[in-house]
């Protein structure tokens, strides 16, 4: 049996959603392909979405009309904006979501989407003819023939997964394994390997002493993921902390032999950002304790997740070292932590739309790309979604015209968005552990901002039909509230005798001369809401928007404060695109140019750079050799 389609989506997890919906809504007839349809965008290990730089990520998917940070808001349990204590550049939100919601909500979301159909099934080969895809056959002998396909199949291809010395197939606990479908795109030329990721144990809170433990409530303010989604409505929970000892860590090393990490049983890398607990004992042997975080799955479920202790160890020796901590002394569990393997597909294969050099048509994105979190995987969804469907479309286009077609693409640069800095770093770079995106990796992390995502790119989404007229006019109505309070601070005087006393209250130094408003606000004590409470043209016109007035007045804030560093920053970032600007893919015969590094050579003539700029950013080639290319250009 064959079905038609224009793009066929295959996986439906955090990549595969946001594929899926945001080739549907590009108007491109496109089927989702998942092993289980009451598992769509599960939440694999920890149900919580953001944190340090993934958060900016969630706000990025949501400015160009992306579903996770909505489905995030909808079933939030617990909400915190974390490193309050540092400047608005690296400020990330980050929720607990309710796992079981979570899932619903996609699923909702999913089914109100025109174009988009899904399908319950298991790919087991790639079809591919004369180096292009055509589509997928499936294990029940279905085929569904498409211009382009894109691959989010996260853990599950070959996956296998570890307790102590146990070894079971699968792709998450309980779930079956993609057996076949790798070798059906490798044999075309790609390129793949192993790695292994992991995940703690599930307790019972009914088993829990949380007398013994740290209360980490949440934050009720106006902050939240979406800029156009209600706020959060489900019962807001309280997370725990508490800490490993010595008597856990003698238990634990006690079953290092028996630990797949340690006795050679697991040979792929693991990701270096969220190690296992037996992996923190052998890095850190002299540490006394390491901090766990017991988060709630849901509001109506006595399943909490461990945070802190992922772990592939023999689940006797986890159970016999969890009941060392006081508060878990009486500890039950539901299932113990594993570690699993699987497959990715080198990323350096791949060109900044996620689509294969080496097949046409074909598009990958998430775990399979070497990848680690729901956030990361849905930002390269999104992009790869978008692209697979402007490929189908101008397939299309050629077909109908007779013509060559010209595949248009959809990329983000460095400066633009936390996501183009992580499919720069995938596809320039490579990777050899799972990728981990940090605000540490975005050189032009003042522009790439949580609060200002939806200024750099809304309007990109409009223009691509990923969001609606009303979401456009949204964001155009809160853009002319910033830029109008802007306006008013930058030139509205203030007088010392009007405003002296209440400066003095606050505990900053009374004006000897006067001043603009915007002055004042660049005081590290003052803020537009306490400022407003001493001017009363101000408050008026903070309180004037209809949606989002808190919202509003921290953006203008944000951009009056640091408006230096955002101008040199945005200074830096267009010399930088000099050099993006010069193409040199297909220019030049590396294997040839002598005058450069050996070294620059063979990554040069493996990654085949797009332009001077991410020639630039290829580990092993020098600015020697950068300069040595530009000699060569000038010629």
């Amino acid at each position: 049996m064959t079905f038609n389609y224009d793009v066929i989506i295959i996986g439906g997890g955090h990549a595969g959603c946001e594929a899926a919906a945001a080739s549907a809504r590009m108007g491109a007839k496109t089927c989702l392909i998942t092993m289980d349809m009451n598992k769509i965008a599960q939440m694999s290990c920890n149900p919580a979405v953001g944190g340090i730089a993934k958060g900016q990520m969630v706000r990025e998917i949501d400015a160009l009309g992306g579903e996770m940070g909505r489905v995030t808001d909808a079933t939030a349990i617990q909400f915190r904006m974390l490193n309050r204590g540092k400047g608005p550049a690296v400020w990330s939100p980050r929720a607990q979501c309710d796992r079981g919601k979570f899932i619903w909500k996609w699923r909702e979301t999913l089914d109100g989407i025109d174009n988009l159909f899904i399908w319950q099934d298991q790919a087991d080969e790639l079809l591919v003819e004369q180096g292009e895809v055509v589509g997928v056959r499936t294990i029940w002998g279905a085929e569904f023939h498409a211009k382009s396909v894109v691959v989010t199949a996260g853990t599950f291809l070959n996956g296998l997964l570890h307790v102590g010395r146990k070894m079971v197939p699968g792709g998450r606990c309980a779930e079956p394994a993609v057996p076949h479908f790798t070798e059906s795109i490798t044999r075309h030329g790609v390129r793949s390997a192993r790695m292994k990721t992991g995940t703690p144990v599930r307790i019972d809170r009914r088993s829990v002493h949380f007398e013994d433990m740290e209360i980490q409530p949440g934050e009720a303010d106006f902050h939240q993921f979406s800029y156009y989604a209600p706020h959060r409505q489900l019962q807001q929970l309280p997370c725990w902390t508490c800490n490993t000892n010595a008597e856990v860590h003698e238990t634990l090393r006690s079953g290092l032999a028996d630990s797949p990490l340690y006795n050679g049983q697991i040979q792929s890398i693991g990701p270096r950002y969220c190690p296992s607990i037996e992996t923190k004992l052998v890095t850190f042997p002299d540490r006394e304790q390491h901090p766990l975080f017991l988060e709630p799955e849901g509001e109506n479920t006595n399943e909490m997740y461990l945070n802190g202790f992922s772990s592939s160890m023999p689940m006797d020796v986890q159970l016999m070292a969890l009941r060392k901590i006081p508060a878990l002394r009486d500890v039950q569990i539901y299932r113990p932590g594993y570690a699993i393997e699987y497959d990715f597909f080198d990323p350096t294969q791949l060109d900044h739309s996620l689509q294969s050099k080496v097949v046409r048509g074909l598009f990958m994105a998430g775990q399979v790309n070497g990848t680690t979190g729901y956030e990361e995987a849905a930002g390269q969804g999104l992009v790869a979604g978008v692209n697979a469907a402007l490929y189908s479309q101008s397939i299309s286009s050629a077909i109908n015209d007779d013509s060559i077609a010209t595949p248009s693409s959809f990329t983000l640069a460095r400066d633009e968005a936390y996501i183009g800095v992580l499919i720069d770093d995938l596809v320039t770079k490579g990777v050899d552990e799972p990728y981990r995106m940090f605000t540490s990796r975005a050189e032009y992390r003042i522009l790439l901002r949580q609060d200002d995502a939806d200024a750099r790119l809304t309007e990109r989404a409009y223009e691509l039909g990923l969001v609606s007229r009303e979401r456009y006019d949204w964001w155009m109505e809160k853009k002319e509230m910033v830029d109008r309070i802007i306006h008013f601070c930058e030139n509205t005087p203030v007088k010392p005798s009007a405003i002296n006393g209440a400066l003095e209250a606050l505990g900053t130094t009374p004006l000897r001369f006067g001043c603009k408003v915007a002055d004042l606000i660049a005081r590290p004590q003052l803020t537009m809401q306490n400022l407003a409470d001493m001017l009363p043209k101000l408050k008026e016109l903070l309180n004037s928007p209809k949606n989002r007035k808190e919202e509003i007045a921290e953006a203008a804030e944000i951009k009056i404060k640091y408006k230096g560093y955002i101008e040199r920053e945005k200074m830096v970032a267009e010399k930088m695109h000099r050099l993006e600007n010069i193409k040199i893919k297909g220019r030049f015969n590396y294997s040839e140019l002598h005058e450069i590094s050996t070294e620059g050579r063979q990554k040069l003539e493996r990654i085949q750079p797009e332009t001077l700029a991410q020639a630039s950013r290829i580990p092993g080639v020098s600015p020697s050799d950068i300069n040595v290319l530009l000699v060569l250009l000038g010629r």
